[in-house]
């Protein structure tokens, strides 16, 4: 393990760091940048990502010491003062741990579904914590994977990364379209493969997720979620299959998205309803 000590913000070897809020530049540049200890040292466990340096405060670093000794030794793994980490970054990185990783190529659709038979799949959700609550939720309940439409938020933003503590590294996850246009046609697709399409929303008109949940269905559903606020598009709504809702109390209009996700997850997880599938 190469450990570096770092001068000071004006320390070259570290300037990379610098671009770590900006989102569209670390795209560009083809890395993500992943925030905090506990989702570094998972990202270091995953072996999957190419990490390309880590920088650290001395106590964090003393707290990963495990982890970082099994990176590749040419990983360098820059260590600063606390202090610092304004100067190199341009905010403020409580935890004193970041770490640089390449972006991996996109999975495509068809590698993400072929095995898949619980999916979750986001339509407009731009909200970073929206979007890393549902990824965790979706790797607590067993959910295969999640496609995103092109609005949604990047699951490999590092507040989306923070929110979902690593499950959008574990996840698979594809976007499903890339132009609104394609939307539509592109959920069709998925009904093609066999899923049945369950559309979340508030109205009382839908039918209730207990309900839906105690009775035969399909093997393969895509669970539909929209944006807080507008909720599912009028073209994906024509789509969906069946459109379901949690009953709330009459003073509460509606749920988090994340924590509606997580309620339908729980209650249509593979391990809840296997007595109650069909094929």
């Amino acid at each position: 393990m190469q450990v570096l000590r770092v001068s000071g913000p004006g320390d070259p070897r570290v300037s990379l760091y610098q671009s770590v809020s900006d989102a569209e530049l670390l795209r560009q540049r083809g890395h993500f940048v992943a925030e905090g200890r506990l989702v570094v040292e998972r990202l270091i466990a995953e072996r999957r990502y190419a990490v390309e340096s880590v920088l650290l405060s001395e106590a964090a670093y003393r707290a990963l010491e495990p982890a970082l000794e099994t990176l590749n030794r040419d990983v360098p793994v820059y260590v600063c003062a606390a202090r610092d980490f304004l100067g190199i970054t341009g905010y403020d990185v409580h935890r004193g741990c970041l770490a640089l990783a390449e972006r991996p190529a996109p999975l495509s659709v068809d590698e993400v579904l072929l095995h898949a038979q619980v999916i979750v799949v986001l339509e407009g959700v731009t909200n970073a914590d929206n979007v890393g609550g549902v990824f965790r939720n979706a790797a607590a309940f067993g959910a295969d994977a999640v496609l995103l439409d092109a609005a949604s938020c990047d699951p490999l933003y590092r507040k989306a990364i923070r929110t979902s503590m690593a499950a959008t590294l574990r996840v698979p996850f594809a976007r499903l379209a890339d132009r609104a246009s394609e939307w539509p046609s592109a959920l069709g697709g998925l009904k093609a493969r066999g899923f049945t399409l369950v559309g979340m929303t508030p109205g009382a008109w839908a039918r209730d997720l207990e309900e839906f949940a105690s009775s035969r269905h399909p093997s393969r559903l895509a669970l539909l979620l929209g944006s807080e606020g507008q909720g599912l598009s009028e073209a994906a709504s024509t789509v969906v299959d069946h459109h379901v809702r949690i009953a709330v109390s009459p003073r509460v209009d509606s749920l988090n998205l994340a924590v509606a996700a997580g309620i339908a997850l729980y209650r249509l997880s593979p391990g809840r309803t296997r007595g109650n599938s069909a094929g």
